[in-house]
């Protein structure tokens, strides 16, 4: 298995409802993220959002390719995710380090939960450090989606390039959310 690129793995796990504002590693730009989703069922609409998530459909209605193992965000998965413009890609690789499926009872899934998945970089994603992404069912049954990050530059020179790579990272956020929205609406985020 190839090593994480950072020393610090694992602070995006975070059960429900651990708070996702405090504790994370030193040295480290931190990117909190949550949108509550105004939709009309928010147990239906998290089930949408948790299978968007861990299906890779976030990634791909974000813009990313996504070239993974597994058709879905399970522990020990390597993905990479590739932004830019047709055939000038740079792929991201990463390590799924856990991954939370939703909880149901009776088809129906239980208030008060996070599902979703976390990981790490590899050797080769211009970052060191880790992402996770959350769709959270809160115990009175509101629907958030949650990002939580914690990255500093991999080398040298993605550090000379720090604006135009905090503008990457700000874009693909927003488009996160953008998906996110979109999944939890019942509208596809994007195609396979």
């Amino acid at each position: 298995m190839r090593p994480l690129t950072y020393p610090d793995p694992g602070f995006t796990e975070r059960t429900y409802p651990a708070p996702l504002e405090a504790g994370w590693p030193e040295g480290y730009r931190l990117v909190l993220r949550s949108e509550l989703m105004d939709v009309p069922d928010p147990a239906v609409a998290f089930l949408r959002l948790a299978d968007g998530v861990l299906d890779w459909d976030l990634h791909r209605g974000s813009g990313l390719r996504v070239a993974a193992d597994t058709p879905r965000a399970a522990a020990g998965v390597e993905m990479a995710s590739g932004v830019g413009l047709g055939p000038l890609r740079w792929h991201a690789p990463c390590r799924v380090l856990w991954a939370a499926e939703p909880v149901l009872d009776g088809g129906v899934p239980v208030a008060g939960q996070r599902a979703g998945f976390g990981y790490g970089t590899l050797r080769g994603h211009p970052e060191a450090g880790e992402e996770g992404f959350y769709a959270e069912l809160t115990s009175d049954g509101q629907l958030f989606f949650r990002v939580a990050a914690y990255s500093r530059p991999a080398n040298w020179l993605v550090a000379a390039g720090r604006p135009a790579n905090r503008w990457t990272q700000e874009l693909i956020t927003r488009r996160y959310f953008r998906a996110a929205r979109r999944l939890a609406g019942g509208s596809p985020a994007a195609t396979r």
